[in-house]
This record gives C-alpha cells, sequence and structure tokens, in this order.
C-alpha cells in the first residue's frame, strides 16, 4: 500500500471510529426505518368511517407494516394492509383470555393465539391495564404472573408475547418501587416489553437508558415525540396537545434507534394517540425518519 493510501485509510478508519453510534442506526439502509410500521390506534376515527380508504393513505405515507388493535377484531384492518403492501407482524390484542379468564363468556387465549397463527401474526401485545388491576404491587405481581402463563402458551403456538407500557406503571407505589419494577423482576424470559419512548419520558425516564437496560427483552418500540411543555414525571393523564409528530417535540429519536438495534429489538411503530389531523401527522413522521 503506498503511504498516500495508507494516510487516506486510516484517516477513514478514525473517523468511523470517532462516529457516534447513533449517526450508524441512521443510515440509509436502517431496517427501522425501511421497514417503519404504525399503530393504528393512532387512526382509530378515519378507520372506522373508511378502513379501505385509510389502509390506502397509511401505505401512501410510506409505512411498511402496521400494528392493528383489538385483535381478534382487527380483520379488516388486516385484510387492508396486506392488499396495500404492508406487513401485519404485531397486534394489540384483548386481554381478557389473559388477565380474566375465568370470567364468564371470554375467549380462551388459546383461541386468540389460533386465530394470530391464522393471519401470520408474530407478535401479540397486552396494550393496557385498567385502573382495577394497577394499584398496588401486589396486583402488578398478579399480572406478572397471568403474562408468564400466557407468554408460554404464546410461545408453544410460535408467537412472542410483550406488554406495552403507559406512564402509570412509573408510578411510586411503595417507597421508590414501582409497576414496572415489578414487571422487570417477575417477568419470565418468555415474556417481553414494548416500550413506548413517549410514556417512558412522561413517566420521567430516558427511554434510550430502558431500552439498553432491558437488552433482549424489548422486542419492539413505539415512537412518538413528547410537546415541550409538559413537565415529567407525571402519571395519571395529559393533555392532548401533549402528543407530538416525531421531530416536533423533545424526545430525541437518534439515540433511542441506536439503542434498539444494540438491544436487539425487531419492530418500531410510530404512534401518535392523540392529533387534530391524523393522517397529516403520520405523513409528517414518516418524512421526518426518512430525513434523518
Amino acid at each position: 500500500m503506498k503511504r498516500r493510501q495508507f494516510i487516506a485509510t486510516g484517516a477513514a478508519l478514525t473517523a468511523a471510529l470517532a462516529r457516534p453510534n447513533w449517526l450508524n442506526a441512521l443510515e440509509p439502509d436502517n431496517r427501522y426505518r425501511k421497514e417503519i410500521g404504525i399503530q393504528l390506534y393512532t387512526l382509530r376515527n378515519e378507520i372506522a368511517a373508511d378502513v379501505a380508504g385509510t389502509l390506502k393513505a397509511v401505505a401512501d405515507a410510506g409505512y411498511k407494516q402496521v400494528e392493528p388493535y383489538g385483535f381478534p377484531g382487527a380483520d379488516a384492518m388486516i385484510r387492508e394492509a396486506k392488499a396495500n403492501g404492508m406487513a401485519v407482524n404485531s397486534s394489540h390484542i384483548n386481554t381478557d383470555g389473559i388477565l380474566k379468564p375465568d370470567q364468564k363468556g371470554v375467549q380462551p387465549f388459546e383461541e386468540l393465539l389460533d386465530k394470530a397463527n391464522e393471519f401470520g401474526l408474530t407478535h401479540v401485545v397486552v396494550p393496557y391495564l385498567g385502573a382495577e388491576l394497577r394499584g398496588s404491587l401486589d396486583q402488578y405481581k398478579k399480572v406478572a404472573e397471568q403474562c408468564n402463563v400466557a407468554a408460554e402458551k404464546a410461545k408453544r403456538a410460535g408467537i412472542q408475547l410483550a406488554y406495552h407500557n403507559h406512564a402509570f406503571e412509573f408510578k411510586p407505589l411503595e417507597g421508590d418501587r414501582c409497576g414496572y419494577d415489578v414487571f422487570i423482576e417477575e417477568f419470565s424470559e418468555d415474556m417481553k416489553f414494548e416500550i413506548d419512548v413517549f410514556w417512558v419520558a412522561v413517566g420521567g425516564h430516558d427511554a434510550a437508558e430502558w431500552i439498553r437496560k432491558l437488552s433482549g427483552r424489548v422486542t419492539q418500540l413505539h415512537l412518538k415525540d413528547l410537546d415541550r411543555s409538559v413537565s415529567p414525571p407525571q402519571y395519571d393523564g395529559i393533555p392532548k396537545q401533549a402528543f407530538k409528530e416525531l421531530g416536533n417535540g423533545v424526545i430525541p429519536m437518534e439515540p433511542i434507534l441506536a439503542a434498539a438495534a444494540e438491544a436487539g429489538v425487531e419492530h418500531c411503530h410510530v404512534e401518535q394517540d392523540h392529533s387534530p389531523h391524523p393522517v397529516q401527522s403520520i405523513r409528517q413522521s414518516a418524512a421526518y425518519l426518512r430525513s434523518l
């Protein structure tokens, strides 16, 4: 190798080593940007009015996969997503078969898993806990036990079960201990996390730090941004205007995507719980990810 080539190669290597890790996560071929998904709850009102037109708008905005809600009652969303060339790997589910299995009329969780397999789902997610299930650490322990049982059943069916957080899981209940502490300690190796970066921030924590802390246990992310007017931590509700398009708030997405890559996260989904113009918002968030 000639001296000039050696110097140039050495300089390039030095620059590469000095390059922040999060920049590597934002290369044009970054898998999260190439396969970006959206949690369809963002568009629940539009879907109720016109499921076919709404799913076409999602595809036109550049999304490559969708995560429905309300499964097993999500047939139309899944059908229209696939008709528009989008994948459906994951869905938020009705959790009665997990959390209220003895209640009369509840569909057994095994039947939900059978239908998930029929649709080709690889992930199903516990989306929310009612207030009656999360008033104490003991209640969180019970939920963890029920999720562990369900996660074992899901594993046997070839499906991954995960839990999606809000901010209330971070509310201290006994000293400094919170419900999320219980889940971290009590979830089995079969039970995973879907981290919502917005709600982690509202709960007063750094999402990238939590993703790294739970490396290997986080299968999916929800990406949404937080208005700068909000002062965390807040555990019991925030105004609708707190939800912002990616890039319009205070949550840095670059380190989050880098942490996701390091932690083995499989899928990332944009979500915006509230927007006066949801279709416009999802277009803006997709454009922001493409511009990074």
